[in-house]
């Protein structure tokens, strides 16, 4: 769910269906124009969120499950919305390994008071993927607003890494904040019988 400027308020539908509610009603009519979703499992459409200038770029970004070569992974795009339509799409981030079954997608977006994107990708059920540099899986990705790696991203310089992982190790974060007064990101996961915990950063 994110909020509009003007109001509105954004809500993504794990089938794949992008809502708008205005006025207090849910408009009847989905947004049309989004990418292909893949609803498998735990999958679909999962999180939403504004850009901190929207009102300059108009850039909202969407995560997703999306099929891809060996099943099925996070994939993050950009648009704006021209009335009831999402145009302009561009995808800015995918989980380059797929892999088959449906769960833990992770796919939280979190934008930081300096403008630097977030996405949060769970280890597809698969533990040891977490613990692997070379993957997306299991980890908290950050990227400029456009898709691009920031230079001081900490395993940028490393060889046989993805530069775009900032945080690795996790099982399936699903919840991700900033704090009101530190700024820091807080991420939230969950074990398969109780073991929760919070990671900051």
């Amino acid at each position: 769910m994110a909020f509009l400027p003007d109001g509105r308020v954004l809500i993504t539908e794990r089938p794949g269906r992008l809502r708008i509610i205005e006025g207090g009603r849910l408009i009847p009519k989905a947004v049309t124009g989004l990418p292909q979703i893949a609803a498998v499992g735990q999958g679909g459409l999962l999180d939403v969120a504004i850009h901190p200038n929207y009102l300059e770029n108009g850039w909202i970004y969407l995560s997703f499950s999306a099929e891809g070569k060996g099943g099925l992974g996070t994939e993050v795009v950009r648009g704006r919305l021209r009335g009831m339509q999402l145009v302009d799409v561009e995808t800015i981030f995918k989980v380059e390994k797929k892999s088959s079954g449906g769960r833990h997608f992770g796919s939280r977006l979190l934008f930081d008071r300096k403008g630097y994107l977030y996405i949060t990708s769970g280890e597809r059920g698969d533990r040891p993927r977490a613990q692997d540099l070379d993957d997306h899986a299991g980890s908290v990705i950050r990227l400029h607003d456009d898709g691009s790696v920031p230079a001081d991203n900490p395993f940028v310089k490393r060889p046989n890494t993805k530069p775009e992982i900032y945080s690795y190790g996790h099982r399936n974060p699903q919840g991700m904040t900033l704090h009101p007064e530190t700024g820091e990101v807080w991420t939230h996961e969950h074990g398969p019988q109780g073991g929760d915990e919070i990671n900051i950063r």
